[in-house]
């Protein structure tokens, strides 16, 4: 069942550009794993430093295989070093989908 993680973080703006390097990192791995459909960043038009987190994984188990990848580790680090918190993340199982015309 193919599954999606949406939800938000927070940076201090002050480090949201040292922080996009990594980001981009993140981005290019994720997106190359087996299993990943979506995996993308935004920062909140509004809310500086809130960044917008939403990703489509084919099922659980490319998900499960995704949070142990080897990248994960770097981007942790960088995430703690530069004061990313505020993790609020949620995982949702599509029972079905349609296009919205």
């Amino acid at each position: 069942m193919k599954v999606i993680i949406a939800g938000t973080v927070s940076v201090p703006p002050e480090n949201v550009e040292k922080l996009r390097p990594h980001m981009h990192t993140m981005l290019a791995a994720s997106r190359a794993e087996d299993g990943c459909e979506t995996y993308s960043y935004g920062f909140d038009a509004k809310e500086p430093g809130l960044v917008r987190i939403f990703e489509i994984w084919r099922d659980r188990e490319a998900l499960n295989a995704h949070i142990k990848a080897p990248h994960m580790a770097p981007w942790r680090a960088a995430g703690a070093e530069l004061g990313v918190s505020d993790r609020r993340l949620s995982l949702y199982e599509v029972a079905s989908e349609t296009p919205l015309a």
